[in-house]
């Protein structure tokens, strides 16, 4: 590497991870909002974990494509505006040997992008959506925390002042499951155990108002068993499109195509033409999911190859200006990506075909762009 070239490409990279760390952050606060949440409402610290290890790098799909963006623009405008560019061309350096490094770098980031777009944002899709039967199963009786009111299970509410292990004090329980009339349960103590799907509550000086259909009268007792039955259940859970990874997504799509294909050109009744439109819709939508992932790993490469040609023609207040022209062309990009995800059902458009504009638009543009700067 040349001493030009090391300058360049080290002014590209210190920005780059300037930019990826502040993006980062911006693009994480939700999630760690979210974090926050679970952490309070008593989930187990290893299904938090397991969230954050998912979770945390789906930021990359946007943090890295945008972070090159920025980057590129800003660092070659600079140049352009210090005349160092205009130095280069009178000692002989070639620009696309200034831009080598930096697209190299970029074409990486692609590759580790198509990575984390097919293995771990739908493993992180899959866990999210799993969660809440994960911490069904798994919690149990550590989502029952004191001073508020619980009403994760099924037609009771709980509220109880205070927790000792699984001693739970003060507590109050609102019993609606039977349609004519609601119970109010009252306790000193209860000694709160779990059986399967079931929560047993072992009451000390309880009351119960009223205590059943046919005595609609207050009762007293100094010991009662009161159980909730099947209220912990494990929710089943089907997996969509975006949970598969890209062998299991390749796999899925040949088999519709296999589906589509044997009914082509065959004269079939209306319920087999009405599968063929299902397998149609279906494979449809597994292609343009399959695609996107490969357009939003491909944003690092068009970023960089469409932001150094327009960091070169910003001359003065290239700070400005750089976030301007990357905003608008992350939101071209973006935009039009998710249009075609919102008719990917419509297999008569190929929206499959038409999510990769962005990526032809970008590198006709950079092509014709740079050429002026040749």
């Amino acid at each position: 590497m040349k001493t030009i070239e090391r300058y360049v490409f080290g002014s590209f990279l210190s920005s780059f991870l300037l930019a990826f760390l502040v993006l980062s952050f911006v693009l994480t606060i939700g999630l760690l909002v979210q974090i926050v949440d679970l952490v309070m409402d008593g989930v187990p610290m290893p299904v938090v974990g397991e969230f954050c290890l998912v979770a945390l790098p789906e930021t990359l799909q946007w943090s890295m494509p945008l972070a090159l963006l920025v980057s590129s623009i800003l660092v070659f405008s600079r140049l352009s505006a210090d005349s160092e560019i205009a130095a280069m061309r009178a000692c002989g350096v070639n620009l696309l040997s200034v831009v080598r490094w930096p697209v190299l770098f970029a074409v990486l980031c692609s590759v580790l992008g198509f990575w984390v777009n097919n293995e771990i944002v739908p493993r992180g899709h899959e866990v999210r959506r799993t969660l809440k039967s994960k911490v069904s199963v798994q919690a149990g009786l550590s989502v029952l925390e004191p001073g508020r009111v619980i009403d994760d299970f099924p037609h009771v509410k709980l509220y109880f002042g205070g927790k000792e292990g699984n001693w739970l004090h003060d507590l109050v329980v609102l019993d609606y499951s039977n349609p004519k009339f609601d119970r109010l349960i009252t306790a000193d103590k209860a000694l709160v155990t779990q059986d399967g799907a079931d929560i047993s509550l072992e009451l000390y000086r309880m009351t119960v108002d009223p205590m059943d259909e046919n005595h609609r009268t207050m009762a007293r007792a100094n010991r009662f068993v009161y159980t909730m039955t099947n209220v912990i259940k494990t929710a089943t859970y089907k997996r969509r499109t975006k949970d598969y990874r890209f062998g299991e997504m390749r796999e899925r799509i040949r088999t519709f195509e296999r589906e589509t294909s044997e009914k082509e050109g065959k004269d079939v009744g209306r319920a087999e033409k009405i599968q063929r439109d299902f397998a149609r819709r279906e494979l449809s939508e597994h292609r343009v999911e399959l695609n996107k992932r490969l357009v939003f790993a491909m944003a690092s490469v068009c970023f960089v190859l469409i932001g150094i040609p327009l960091g070169l023609r910003s001359q003065r207040k290239e700070s400005t200006i750089g976030m301007a022209i990357s905003l608008a062309v992350s939101l071209g990009y973006y935009v039009v990506v998710i249009l075609m995800l919102s008719c990917e059902k419509q297999y008569w458009m190929r929206p499959d075909i038409l999510i990769w504009l962005p990526v032809a638009a970008c590198f006709a543009l950079s092509v014709k762009l740079m050429r002026r700067h040749l």
